[in-house]
C-alpha cells in the first residue's frame, strides 16, 4: 500500500516547563524510513517523542501521524503507533506470552493471530526459552525486549523508541536491531533516539540533531557531512561540533 502522508509531521511543536523544552519544532519523517533523533541530555528529544505518543500535551503546535491529527483524534493515532520508553514497564507476575496476550486483547486483536504474532516476536528477540517464565525474574535487558514485543504485537505502522538499546548486551542489542530493520523493510517507520552514535550511523536512513528544543541539522550522513563541510568525519565528531555550536535555550 502506498501512502501519500508523512509518517510523522510536527509543526511549531512547543512545550515549556521552567524553560522551553521544545521550541517551535518543525520535523517531517517520511513513511518507511529509519529516522534517528540525536541530541545531548536535555535537548528535548524525549519530550518531543512523549508529545508524539500522546503522553504530554503540547503548549502549541500540531502533530500529524500518517495523516491523522494526533491532538484531535489521539485514539486513532495510537492505534497505528507504538511507543517504547527507555524504562521498560511490564507486569512482573505475567510470563512474556501472557503479557503479549494481555496487550493484544487491549488492542482488540484476533486471538489466534495475536498468539502467532507473539510467538514470532518473542522468538526473534531471543526470548524463546523464556516464554513461560514470570517476568519478575528477568534482567533489564530481557524486560526491555518483552516491552518492545508488547509494543509491536498490534502491528503498528509507526514505531517510536527512546533509547531502546540502553542496558542491552551485544547479543540482545543485535536481536533488537534486527527486528527493527525487518520492520522497516516491511514498510514500517521507526523513529529512535540513541546516545550510541555508531547505531545511528549504521542504521538510520536520515538523522536529525536537536538542541535547545530545535532541529539544528538533518539529513543522511553524507548530507550532514556536506552541509558542515566535513567530507570524511565521523558522526560523533560532527555531532559534537553541531551541539557545541548550538544556541542555549533561554
Amino acid at each position: 500500500m502506498i501512502t501519500t502522508h508523512a509518517a510523522l509531521e510536527l509543526r511549531g511543536l512547543t512545550k515549556r516547563f521552567d524553560r522551553p523544552a521544545v521550541d517551535g519544532l518543525d520535523l517531517t519523517v517520511r513513511a518507511g524510513e529509519f529516522y534517528a533523533l540525536l541530541g545531548a541530555n536535555g535537548a528535548g528529544k524525549t519530550t518531543t517523542l512523549r508529545m508524539v505518543a500522546g503522553l504530554l500535551r503540547p503548549d502549541a503546535g500540531s502533530v500529524s501521524i500518517l495523516g491523522i491529527d494526533a491532538l484531535a483524534d489521539p485514539v486513532a493515532a495510537k492505534q497505528i503507533m507504538a511507543w517504547v520508553s527507555d524504562e521498560p514497564m511490564i507486569y512482573d507476575k505475567l510470563t512474556p506470552l501472557e503479557y503479549l496476550e494481555f496487550v493484544a486483547g487491549l488492542w482488540g486483536c484476533d486471538a489466534e493471530t495475536a498468539e502467532r504474532t507473539s510467538h514470532g516476536l518473542l522468538a526473534s528477540l531471543g526470548l524463546g526459552p523464556h516464554l513461560h517464565e514470570r517476568c519478575e525474574g528477568f534482567s533489564k535487558g530481557m524486560r526491555q525486549k518483552v516491552a518492545l514485543a508488547g509494543a509491536l504485537v498490534h502491528e503498528p505502522r509507526l514505531i517510536i523508541l527512546d533509547e531502546p538499546l540502553t542496558g542491552l548486551d551485544a547479543v540482545s542489542a543485535r536481536h533488537v536491531k534486527g527486528l527493527l530493520q525487518d520492520r522497516v523493510r516491511s514498510g514500517c517507520t521507526v523513529i529512535m533516539t540513541t546516545h550510541i552514535l555508531e547505531v545511528a550511523e549504521r542504521m538510520a536512513d536520515r538523522i536529525g540533531v536537536i538542541a535547545a528544543g530545535r532541529l539544528i541539522a538533518e539529513g543522511t550522513l553524507a548530507e550532514l557531512r556536506q552541509q558542515n563541510g566535513q567530507g570524511d568525519t565521523s558522526l560523533e565528531d560532527m555531532f559534537v561540533a553541531l551541539v557545541d555550536g548550538a544556541p542555549v535555550a533561554a
